[in-house]
């Protein structure tokens, strides 16, 4: 579990320059991350503005800190901007639980799904092809924002895998699925996650179909005695299946 935190700072973003958000690229999944930096009015309007304070708005820029496994984050993240909550007895206001869950749920770095298959090299027509996802990349994964008084986890479960095999067809799993096993009969479906093609991928681009697995992800968030349910967030990733024909292998048992 990662430990992330914003710190109140005193930072104040230089003259002349506005904090801007800006595609990086994807993450190996086909997710698009987007981040926050300064950029000058000459920077290319491609970039999308992000919050500023507002005009007479109470709050402070937050300075993010993270470190997961006793290893500190050293990727740089620039500071945001947090309107402060009204906040009883007196005293610093402070942000609400909820921003700081958003502020958590942006900090989640959830894994591409990598794609595995049975058999491994060639699929083959009229027969089952198993599908799974690696284990490693199928579990919880939280993040946790928090500022003195206020701790608040987001947390990202996997539901399920949409599979689109590039036949024109799909299948949807509801777990990562059963990975093959050696004795196994070629002959057996997958007990939870698989599909048979009916026809080969000759005549496709480079002969093969253009397969994609994409995990659908609950995301929730819990602290301060609050709890919440954002949108759902997924993770894709691509693989190309070559199918043949199966006449290597006979009718026999």
């Amino acid at each position: 579990m990662a430990d992330c935190s914003y710190q109140r700072s005193d930072y104040e973003p230089p003259p002349g320059v506005a904090l801007a958000a800006y595609e990086v690229g994807s993450g190996g999944g086909g997710a698009v991350v987007a981040v926050s930096a300064a950029y000058s009015p000459a920077t290319p309007s491609a970039v999308v503005p992000v919050a500023d304070p507002k005009p007479g708005e109470s709050g402070a820029w937050y300075v993010y800190r993270c470190e997961a496994g006793g290893v500190r984050d050293a990727v740089y993240r620039p500071p945001v901007w947090i309107p402060d909550a009204p906040q009883e007895g007196g005293g610093d206001p402070l942000p609400t639980p909820a921003q700081l869950a958003q502020a958590a749920r942006e900090q989640l770095r959830l894994p591409s799904p990598r794609i595995q298959a049975s058999p491994a090299d060639e699929q083959l027509v009229n027969l089952p092809t198993w599908l799974w996802l690696e284990r490693g990349g199928w579990g919880a994964v939280s993040a946790t924002a928090s500022v003195p008084g206020v701790s608040v986890t987001a947390v990202a479960r996997p539901t399920s895998v949409d599979w689109t095999m590039g036949d024109g067809h799909s299948v949807t799993c509801t777990g990562p699925g059963t990975p093959y096993g050696a004795s196994a009969s070629p002959k057996s479906p997958s007990p939870d996650c698989g599909y048979t093609y009916r026809t080969t991928s000759a005549g496709r681009p480079d002969s093969a179909f253009a397969v994609s697995a994409t995990v659908h992800w609950t995301v929730t968030w819990a602290g301060a005695g609050q709890s919440g349910v954002f949108p759902g967030m997924t993770t894709t990733s691509d693989a190309d299946f070559r199918v043949a024909e199966s006449q290597a292998l006979n009718n026999g048992g």
